[in-house]
């Protein structure tokens, strides 16, 4: 097993866990490839572990088929004669009989799966956790899944556990140190540039970053994996829906797709997606949220520093962005193996649409950008990507991150990812910007660049920008250097 990089908070959680007089019930839940099930079995090292995972959902799959995986897995891991098992509660008094004085962690791989086909496997679950599992203080048993609505309704939302579960997990992407030192694991040595390149498709998705091969240069393993007709991201976003959504897919990824395109409210994605007022599409776009793929915020008054009634969606997973943008359009080329030969940099917009995926990246790594502005998080009113619609007072204008303090000061971000030095120009881009934005008397901007690049002297001569930001330094663990 590789060695095992971040989740220091979620590790030291369990360990506590591991310490109480008495058995323990969690969950943990994130999105397809996050790494639910290594975590689960880091913390198991060095006790007893049970492990059952239950069948992706293919046509044909039913209850008493997924009762067989298990049974399968369970005689083949104890090394027991061939069994059948046509009840949840025969198959939880199997697992008991396996349960000694040592610590034990018991995991539940992919429980949705496991359990959605049968409506008495969450009846019996919680049976067999009151009556049995109650009597072994040293067990921790986890439940864990990617189709997070799923636990959510069926074991968080549920009066069945209600009060039992100890500790949720909602496991996130590494962050862009994290990402660097499991890059580094595997053998990769690449430029800043190239680490950004690799980070802005696969985001801090662990499986993702294991299919990077360090014999390859970026643009080499990038055309491997999302420009070739085998490639595994090309065909990762069918699986994604499938797996998680079933028969609901093709909504899910139509909202993926408008989302996209730019952030939008309910209401736009109603008029785009021509779908009927109601409560449904809010329904949808929680299961999305839940499911780690997209992100909302309110929009809010930077005249009061209040958040307004509109929530903003936008697509935040950083492959699926990659896959709506660039593999999706291409894909009648990609399937013909079209790119075999042309070196992905001259790819018509590559570049810019790098630059918004890098974009997108910082935001979900943001605490490191607030430190570098040495801002603490409770000093924060709003912070996020800001959109001013036009008016008759004012013109519309967006900034890719703002963030309004509590002192009345607010900071304007404008990032860069490019190849080529920075110029002056830049600063002239900004400044229309910031005029534009509607603010109250009182209040202080402070312009930002965040670059990858090069940036001219003649940036830094006129002194326009309370920081420059070089996002190089977002890759470096500053809590690890002595």
């Amino acid at each position: 097993m590789k060695k095992f990089i971040g989740r220091r908070e979620e590790l030291r959680d369990l360990e506590g866990l591991l310490k109480a007089p008495r058995p323990v019930l969690l969950t943990i839940k994130g999105r397809r490839r996050i790494g639910k099930s290594r975590l689960a079995a880091e913390i198991a090292k060095g006790k007893e572990f049970i492990s059952f995972t239950g069948l992706a959902p293919v046509d044909g799959i039913t209850a008493q088929a997924q009762l067989d995986a298990f049974a399968r897995q369970y005689y083949t891991k104890f090394g027991l004669p061939p069994m059948t098992v046509t009840d949840w509660s025969d198959a939880f008094a199997h697992v008991t009989e396996q349960i000694t004085a040592q610590p034990t962690i018991i995991l539940f791989d992919e429980i949705s799966w496991m359990g959605s086909k049968d409506p008495t496997f969450i009846p019996k679950l919680k049976v067999w956790w009151d009556q049995t599992l109650q009597q072994y203080p040293n067990i921790m048993l986890i439940l864990c899944g990617s189709v997070s609505t799923w636990i959510e309704d069926n074991i968080l939302n549920s009066t069945a556990f209600f009060g039992r579960i100890s500790l949720q997990i909602d496991l996130k992407g590494l962050s862009l140190p994290e990402s660097v030192k499991f890059l580094e694991e595997l053998g990769v040595n690449y430029s800043v540039y190239d680490i950004f390149q690799c980070l802005a498709i696969t985001g801090g998705v662990p499986w993702y970053l294991e299919q990077i091969k360090p014999d390859l240069t970026a643009e080499e393993n990038i055309k491997k994996l999302c420009f070739n007709p085998k490639g595994v991201l090309v065909h990762e976003y069918d699986r994604i829906f499938h797996d998680l959504f079933d028969h609901k897919g093709e909504i899910y990824r139509k909202i993926v797709q408008q989302l996209g395109i730019g952030m939008k409210t309910v209401a736009e994605l109603r008029q785009e997606l021509d779908y009927a007022h109601g409560g449904v599409l809010s329904r949808y776009l929680q299961d999305l949220e839940t499911s780690g793929f997209i992100e909302q915020h309110y929009t809010w008054s930077l005249k009061t520093g209040t958040l307004g009634r509109q929530k903003l969606y936008r697509l935040s997973d950083s492959y699926l962005r990659f896959y709506v943008k660039y593999i999706q359009p291409n894909l009648p080329h990609i399937k013909k193996n079209a790119y075999r030969n042309i070196p992905i940099s001259s790819l018509p917009g590559w570049e810019a649409m790098l630059g918004f995926q890098v974009e997108n990246l910082i935001l979900k790594n943001r605490l490191l950008l607030l430190d570098a502005l040495g801002v603490y998080p409770q000093d924060v009113v709003a912070d996020n990507p800001y959109r001013q619609r036009a008016t008759k007072r004012h013109k519309g204008c967006q900034i890719d991150y703002l963030v309004q303090l509590r002192t009345n000061t607010i900071f304007a971000c404008e990032f860069k990812f490019t190849k080529q030095e920075i110029g002056s120009s830049v600063i002239s881009a900004m400044q229309e910007k910031i005029n534009r934005l509607a603010i109250s008397r009182g209040y202080g901007i402070c312009p930002v660049l965040v670059h990858i690049g090069g940036v001219a002297n003649s940036v830094y001569d006129k002194q326009y920008f309370y920081r420059v930001i070089d996002a190089a330094d977002f890759l470096t663990d500053l809590s690890e250097i002595i």
